[in-house]
């Protein structure tokens, strides 16, 4: 009698930045080992662009690229990300067209990764999604990440609260995990640099008291970038010996003027201050060894800086509605707001109150449950959804 070999199933991750593939990575290798899955890649959005560093490049060290999906990154205008958006869609289904993947995974709630699912759901192909369920009240990201969720048909949330949101949007519950952060397994798995590394690497020296910061537009508000960011900025030069790493911000609507607005502060300020385009998830965990404080409103500072026992410091309503630790300081994008939370944030009470939280975001082995799943899941009969009412 001949037994039949497991059809090895075509797992397509697509990746459109540097910090959600810093997320992917270790789940993409696993994946890539696996004798049961082949693991498809499809780079898109800002690692194709000359201007965030042509990451493709550092891609191509760890995995076979697929495809390359261009976008138009030139405007950051909300008309110049629409046709972004549009064009970028097409070319997702080519892809899948020529690859036929058996599921995709996408991470997140990027303009890219809306139209990765979109094409996918015409092309009936199954998604796994990675970080629904979960609320940022400031950013047009908030709409996106639940459209996705509906797309989606296998759920791999990071806390109970997310699954349970995802269970309120109507999805199956069988099809819904609650997994933890792939970010803070990350941090577990990678082998951090040393502060002497990390100094050579910047070509910066830590002092005292050490700040990065990481600002993005708030999406959903008209124009206010440059004057929150401003803020902000009013209130780092009222710090002393304090040295401070600017990670510029995302290929979002007024992105280029907060990153304009770093250079100029840096250029000022060289003796104490340094700006990268991206650290990178190995470069950004090993510095959080050394850092006293990260500001500004990205997800970083809320799921993974808690790993650290680090003080942060959230401005404004970009990251409004996720899960938070106590290591986290909301404030107003306001200088005097800001300023308060930095001085709370460096004091003694503070540091000492948060020295032994539990990040909330932490599950063991998040890659490995993921991967079982996906293995075990009868991907042939889930294209079909029912709309799961809540009973009362």
């Amino acid at each position: 009698m001949t037994i039949k070999k497991p059809k090895v199933k075509k797992v397509c991750v697509v990746t459109g930045t540097r910090a959600e593939y810093g997320l992917l990575y270790w789940l993409m290798k696993d994946i890539y080992s696996d004798a049961d899955l082949k693991l498809q890649v499809i780079v898109t959005g800002t690692h194709l662009s000359p201007e965030f560093g042509l990451m493709y490049r550092e891609i191509e060290k760890d995995f076979l690229i697929d495809k390359k999906i261009e976008m138009l990154l030139s405007s950051d205008t909300s008309i110049g990300i629409s046709k972004s958006m549009g064009l970028s869609q097409i070319s997702f289904a080519e892809s899948y067209e020529e690859l036929k993947p058996d599921i995709i995974i996408l991470l997140g709630d990027r303009y890219e990764i809306f139209s990765a699912a979109s094409a996918a759901m015409i092309a009936r192909i199954p998604i796994a999604h990675i970080h629904g369920g979960e609320t940022t009240e400031g950013a047009f990201d908030e709409a996106i990440r639940h459209s996705i969720t509906k797309m989606s048909h296998l759920h791999f949330a990071t806390t109970i609260e997310y699954k349970n949101r995802i269970i309120q949007l109507g999805e199956n519950k069988e099809h819904i995990y609650n997994v933890g952060s792939l970010g803070v397994e990350n941090i577990k798995r990678l082998k951090l640099h040393s502060r002497e590394e990390i100094e050579k690497m910047f070509c910066f020296d830590f002092t005292k008291k050490n700040i990065i910061v990481t600002f993005h537009p708030v999406t959903l508000e008209n124009k206010t970038s440059q004057k929150q960011f401003k803020n902000l900025l009013d209130a780092l030069l009222e710090l002393n010996d304090v040295s401070i790493v600017f990670t510029k911000s995302n290929a979002d609507t007024d992105s280029r003027i907060i990153n304009e607005m770093i250079d100029s502060f840096v250029k000022k300020h060289s003796d104490n201050s340094c700006a990268v385009f991206s650290m990178g998830q190995l470069n950004y965990f090993s510095a959080l060894q050394y850092i006293d404080l990260v500001i500004g409103n990205s997800s970083s500072g809320i799921i993974e800086t808690p790993s650290f026992r680090l003080p942060t410091i959230n401005i404004g309503e970009r990251q409004k509605g996720r899960v938070q630790n106590k290591n986290v300081i909301n404030c107003l994008p306001e200088k005097d707001s800001i300023s308060e939370a930095i001085d709370l944030a460096f004091s003694d009470m503070f540091i000492e109150s948060i020295k032994n939280i539990k990040n909330v975001y932490e599950q063991d082995k998040t890659s490995k449950s993921i991967i079982d799943i996906i293995k075990r899941t009868n991907l042939s009969n889930i294209i079909k959804k029912r709309f799961n009412d809540i009973k009362n």
